[in-house]
């Protein structure tokens, strides 16, 4: 490459754009497209980053491989920041076993990394820690390395454990200062205040009180009998009763988690899990057909006894009862804990990322825009959500994160 391409890489390698603008601005040869792309892309056009990226990869062809795969690496990239997770990130692995045949240590390491971000935001825990044990990094750059560290924290977190977290976010602060990206720091500082914010909201019959990260990891890893709201699940140790796909089970038994050791009424049972008004013989047998089948759930952690006026859950083993939920109420919250990462987010990732339909996020969508906390641009298939409010989040229990166990 020639004087200028060079000085341009190094500029952008800097985190200053602007000055590899300067070099190559004017220029359609191959390499100068693509790094005109990463410039446009540091810069926040994602849109024309793409579209010049596309040009280069088209240009170096299949006699530049190397170059061509690069190209590859970093419309990905874009992909990944612009929170559109299908079909752009499908070149990745093919392009990271491309620059690894042909000697591309660092690049094919950064592919790695990216794949493994990509995980993470998707609710993959385990692939993603696989994808990040088995990456080069003494071949990753220092701002790749910092990444690469937010992914182990970002990870940890969603596992709930805080002292694992706690490491990888002092290590990627240190390579992100060593790097001197302001952007990279900011994005550092950012994942350590959501680290340290409340996660969860312990509530009993007297009080209820705002858990840290660490708080919610002793308790999980107590005796206690966990009616956990932020992912629901009920948990006792390792066992865990996966109740996603029952919400009617779960209110029930979050309802009876409130009132331990308290017994609940039935017409309250009927108004949690029913919003029934008024109990007639439809709604009290139907009651008891639920408590049924959440007595056959939690067989092996409690009962769920009859009284005079209701029901009382009674944790085997002597157990307490605990109910988290998450540090503030807020309709779908699992929606507006993704977006709160400040990046923009296609309705489409937001599916993948929960799991849901995508018209079941598009219903949560509306609902948060007409309460004033997200707010939606761009038309059709380029049309992007951010939260326009984000006090109390993101909170790592909210996150998706597909537990052992579960």
């Amino acid at each position: 490459m020639d004087s200028l391409i060079n000085a341009a890489a190094r500029a952008l390698a800097a985190g200053n754009p602007l000055a590899a603008l300067d070099r190559v601005a004017l220029r359609e040869d191959p390499a100068a497209l693509a790094l005109r792309g990463i410039a446009m892309a540091q810069l926040g056009d994602l849109a024309r980053a793409r579209d010049l990226l596309r040009r280069a990869a088209r240009a170096f062809g299949t006699r530049e491989p190397v170059a061509r795969a690069r190209c590859i690496v970093a419309e990905a990239e874009i992909a990944l920041v612009s929170r559109d997770l299908g079909a752009p990130m499908r070149g990745l692995d093919a392009a990271r076993a491309t620059l690894a045949a042909h000697g591309d240590r660092a690049n094919a390491a950064h592919a790695g990394y990216l794949e493994a971000r990509r995980l993470l935001l998707i609710g993959r825990l385990e692939d993603a820690a696989a994808t990040l044990a088995a990456l080069d990094a003494d071949a990753l750059p220092l701002a790749s390395r910092a990444g690469a560290w937010l992914v182990a924290a970002g990870i940890a977190m969603r596992r709930i454990e805080a002292a694992p977290a706690r490491a990888a976010l002092d290590r990627a602060a240190s390579a992100a200062h060593q790097a001197g990206i302001p952007a990279l720091v900011a994005e550092v500082d950012q994942a350590v205040r959501a680290f340290e914010a409340p996660a969860a909201r312990l509530v009993t019959q007297e009080d209820a009180r705002l858990l840290g990260l660490a708080e919610v990891e002793a308790l999980l890893a107590s005796d206690t009998l966990v009616i956990d709201a932020c992912r629901t699940v009920i948990r006792a140790r390792k066992a865990t009763v996966p109740l996603a796909s029952r919400p009617v089970l779960f209110a029930l038994a979050s309802t009876l988690a409130e009132a331990w050791p308290g017994d609940v009424p039935r017409l309250q049972l009927l108004q949690r899990a029913f919003r029934a008004r008024e109990a007639d013989e439809s709604h009290r047998a139907r009651l008891r057909v639920e408590i049924g089948r959440l007595r056959a759930e939690l067989e092996s952690l409690a009962e769920v006894s009859a009284t005079e006026d209701g029901f009382i859950l009674k944790p085997r083993a002597g157990r307490a009862v605990a109910l988290l939920l998450p540090p503030q109420e807020e309709a779908h919250a699992d929606v507006l804990a993704l977006l709160a990462d400040g990046e923009a987010w296609s309705s489409s990732a937001l599916a993948l990322a929960l799991d849901v339909s995508p018209r079941t996020v598009q219903r949560a969508l509306e609902v948060l825009t007409a309460a004033g906390k997200a707010d939606g641009f761009g038309r059709g298939r380029a049309r992007r959500w951010m939260a326009r409010q984000t006090v109390g989040f993101p909170t790592s229990l909210l996150l998706p994160a597909v537990l052992p166990g579960a």
